[in-house]
């Protein structure tokens, strides 16, 4: 989806999820190590991201929006359907084989 067709709103709540979750990353510690943050503050981070993603579902929902932007697999059922207008030629009768029948 092009920047263009979301709201001024749904465009700061892309920026506040990128920039907390970049938060999160740099800040992110071996197991064993102690972590930077305090755990309220983690837990205020996961609640804004929540909210954040409530949000946007929110505002998709008023626009009409699906809410389906999760990478599939290519021989997924539901993504086969989708793909319908897809129309399958074996190599053996495109001409592009290495094996053509001699004359």
């Amino acid at each position: 989806m092009s920047e263009q067709a979301l709201t001024k709103e749904e465009v700061i709540l892309r920026a506040m999820k990128k920039i907390l979750t970049s938060v999160v990353k740099d800040t992110a510690t071996p197991p064993s190590m102690i972590h930077p943050l305090k755990e309220q503050t983690i837990d205020a981070i996961r609640d804004c991201l929540a909210l954040i993603s409530e949000r946007e579902r929110e505002l998709a929902e008023e626009a009409g929006r699906p809410m389906d932007m999760r990478p599939h697999f290519i021989d997924d059922p539901k993504y086969r359907q989708a793909q319908q207008s897809e129309v399958v030629i074996p190599l053996s009768r495109s001409g592009l084989t290495k094996d053509k029948p001699q004359r």
